[in-house]
């Protein structure tokens, strides 16, 4: 009796965790010193190779769920996910609007620069709990809509990282987890970016699996175009990202001139 009752106090924890979640938390207090680890974390997970291997999934995933999100926004009806452990992924969407489909496949790229500039923002200013609770959710939603072992396999570990999170981490401690989280998403976007780039400068038998290839084929606007476009929203993000990093660092003390 005990034993099976052990999971559903867990479970129920977790459900309490997460509903308590949207609650603004107090304002972690960041200092300079912590936000230069934390942004060297940020890079240690998205820039080595060792790392990214796993890291990157996650920057799919949330690829993959922009153009989810962005067809079902728009009415679209939404065939199915399909992830892989090379960091590709589909998602295939039926739409008889030819503007709602452009618009679909538009937001993958910029996708987790967004989401993390959004993580950053909520870490700092006593939503991170929130954050970790609707990311939470919007994965658990996601497994409705995968339709290979080797995405399941994927989210299923997202999830159970997500969920680690949640019931381990004290509430008032996410907002630092959150701007881990978001500017490792920010640095993945520029480096899929950097990855799109050599897609059509060298390796240019990958176009088809480029979304700016994909919308130049729908639109006849250029490749060129669209990646700008990406890059704009990308940059759009990291400025936002900047703002409450800048109000940290302007509490570093200013040394005048020395005296002679």
């Amino acid at each position: 009796m005990a034993t099976g009752a052990a999971p559903d106090n867990l479970a129920a924890a977790w459900w309490d965790r997460i509903v308590a979640g949207f609650t603004q938390s107090p304002i972690p207090h960041v200092t300079a010193t912590e936000l230069a680890v934390v942004v060297l974390l940020a890079v240690a997970v998205s820039l080595p190779r060792a790392t990214w291997r796993y890291f990157g999934l996650l920057a799919t995933v949330t690829h993959e769920l922009g153009h989810a999100f962005a067809a079902l926004m728009t009415g679209q009806r939404l065939g199915g996910i399909r992830l892989s452990l090379d960091h590709s992924g589909t998602t295939t969407t039926y739409s008889r609007g030819h503007l709602r489909a452009v618009w679909s496949t538009f937001w993958g790229y910029p996708v987790p620069a967004v989401v993390g500039a959004t993580m950053v923002w909520c870490g700092f200013n006593g939503w991170g709990p929130a954050a970790m609770s609707a990311g939470t959710l919007v994965l658990l939603a996601s497994f409705l809509f995968l339709r290979n072992g080797i995405g399941l396999l994927i989210t299923a570990a997202a999830v159970l990282a997500a969920v680690l999170l949640v019931l381990f981490v004290p509430p008032e401690f996410n907002g630092h987890v959150m701007i881990v989280l978001g500017l490792a998403l920010l640095v993945a976007a520029v480096r899929d970016l950097g990855k799109l780039l050599t897609v059509h400068l060298r390796r240019r038998d990958q176009l088809p699996t480029s979304d700016a290839y994909l919308l130049y084929r729908a639109t006849r606007v250029p490749a060129a175009v669209w990646i700008l476009l990406f890059a704009a929203v990308v940059a759009a993000s990291w400025w936002f990202a900047w703002q409450p990093m800048a109000q940290v660092l302007g509490t570093l003390p200013s040394h005048g001139p020395l005296p002679a």
